[in-house]
């Protein structure tokens, strides 16, 4: 017997409804921002923008503050799961054009259904963030609803990569469940993210902020370190999401997606000696020494404007994925401060739930020094890095480039906190404190009485670096692997990442250990 031709009527009309969100009006309006539509984003994240909607038909009869009810399209939220590059992932983008993408108690179930069923199957779940915050119609139940994702957030947290994209408004409460997740991409452009707005801040306290000063994407890039990447647009926001999957496994149970050379290449490159300041005093610029260790174009930065004095980042290593911790002596010259430190921490800990093998590349002078950072806690968040290094069980190999002085040499993750590998180019220098420094505490006495005060010094420096700062004192000791030759850099650190890839480590049962939040 054939369908009832009513049936399907009603079910196209209602789908219809779904589709056309706030009507051709607002989505026009969204359109002349240069901003693309829930549906439209969706459908560009997705391969061939086929998808699989989960609640098409849910939504919440509210009612207005002029007691008028209305249909909210979706409840003001698309979710689905598709493949992205071949791979399955789930995904929702809130509706601005349905209530302003508002959350509401419904809108909530919906995006804790998906994040249930990501958790389930073991698929990474992106959210792009369009909303002006809690339904205040729903009242308690709006907060209820965000309570709720904040959970799932938690619980998906080292089981399956979370992704958030920023393109639209992410006011108050809103702003945590982004927070709560691995990465954040925020568009430059009609974005913004902020627990107090300039009123509140303004009537709060009397300070006089712009939204640029504290809610735009490099206020947080820059200053707050809020989030990971700026995208200049939601395309390229989808881009950059789609480029930062290609690093990661599906869940944590799951390989990252390697892509390895059946056979290493082992080749010398000299151009390396030519990167390597003949001055041990000018900077090593640690982006060029990145660019010609790793594959080409797969270096993969991220949270490139805050702290730019230590990098972070993905990269492929004859195919392999590894994650890149290194001091960068152009900025600061490479000291560690309090940013630097929770940067690096972080990313360390994402790379060891998700099975990505880490290399530490060092130059560094030490700790930053300043009442400021004294003050702010230096201590507490340079031991994140002890402690991110430490309670990694992913295979970590550390290359030695030049300075490795007193406690920031113990934060770049030496054999002392687990290195499987260390290696030292014979400019590295391995010492509590640098020669400078040490004459000062160690030959005081004889510099002040000397004749010739600078040539004594010279001669004490040479034979202070001989013993107590030279890379074969440190092998000496075990504590180097290996010195190498700047030239075979890549060849030797991809032959040991391969060699130590079926590293297996168990710890002490425990609930979990105390990072020093």
């Amino acid at each position: 017997m054939a369908i009832d031709p009513a049936l399907m009527e009603s079910l196209n009309l209602r789908r219809q409804e779904a589709l056309d969100g706030g009507g051709k009006d607002r989505i026009k309006k969204r359109h002349e921002k240069g901003m693309l539509t829930a549906r439209e984003r969706l459908t560009a994240f997705f391969d061939e923008g086929l998808f699989i909607e989960f609640g098409m038909h849910a939504h919440h009869s509210c009612i207005n503050f002029g007691l008028e009810k209305r249909k909210m399209p979706g409840d003001g939220v698309v979710c689905a799961t598709g493949v992205v590059d071949g791979r399955q992932v789930a995904a929702f983008a809130q509706d601005f054009t349905v209530g302003g993408g508002a959350v509401g108690a419904i809108h909530a179930k919906k995006i804790c259904d998906l994040l249930d069923f990501a958790i389930k199957a073991g698929m990474p779940v992106v959210g792009i963030n369009d909303s002006g915050g809690a339904r205040i119609q729903e009242g308690i139940e709006a907060l209820s609803g965000y309570g709720q994702i904040f959970f799932r957030n938690v619980l998906a947290s080292g089981v399956v990569p979370q992704i958030s994209i920023i393109a639209g408004p992410c006011a108050g409460g809103a702003a945590y469940s982004p927070a709560l997740t691995d990465f954040i991409i925020m568009t430059r452009r009609n974005a913004n993210m902020f627990i107090c707005g300039p009123d509140v801040i303004r009537a709060a306290t009397g300070q006089t902020a712009s939204l640029d000063q504290f809610a735009s994407a490099d206020a947080h890039a820059q200053v707050s370190g809020n989030i990971h990447l700026i995208a200049e647009d939601d395309t390229h926001a989808i881009a950059l999401c789609k480029r930062l999957l290609d690093y990661l496994p599906s869940n944590n149970l799951s390989n990252p997606p390697h892509r390895m050379n059946e056979q290493i290449e082992i080749v010398e490159d000299a151009l390396m000696h030519e990167i390597i300041p003949a001055d041990q005093k000018a900077p090593l610029d640690m982006q060029q020494v990145i660019a010609r260790v790793m594959d080409p174009g797969s270096w993969f930065e991220i949270m490139p404007d805050f702290a730019p004095n230590i990098l972070v980042g993905f990269a492929r290593l004859e195919g392999l994925v590894i994650g890149i911790i290194a001091n960068q002596p152009t900025v600061k010259a490479g000291c560690i401060d309090i940013d630097a430190s929770d940067k690096a921490a972080r990313f360390i800990r994402v790379c060891n739930i998700y099975s990505i093998p880490i290399l530490s590349m060092v130059d560094v002078p030490g700790f930053m020094p300043g009442l400021a950072q004294e003050r702010g806690g230096i201590i507490r968040h340079g031991a994140k890095m002890l402690f991110a290094w430490a309670s990694g069980t992913v295979p970590k190999i550390t290359l030695i480039c030049r300075k490795a002085y007193g406690g920031a040499y113990l934060a770049m993750c030496p054999t002392d906190l687990g290195a499987d590998f260390v290696f030292a180019w014979p400019t590295a220098e391995i010492a509590v404190m640098g020669a400078q420094g040490a004459m000062k505490v160690l030959y005081k006495k004889e510099l002040e009485e000397a004749a010739d005060p600078k040539a004594l010094e010279q001669e004490l420096r040479k034979a202070y670096s001989e013993k107590f700062s030279s890379p074969y004192q440190a092998a000496s000791n075990g504590m180097i692997t290996d010195v190498i030759d700047p030239a075979v850099t890549r060849s030797t650190l991809a032959l040991a990442f391969r060699g130590i890839m079926n590293k297996h480590e168990s710890r002490p049962p425990k609930k979990h250990g105390n990072i020093p939040l």
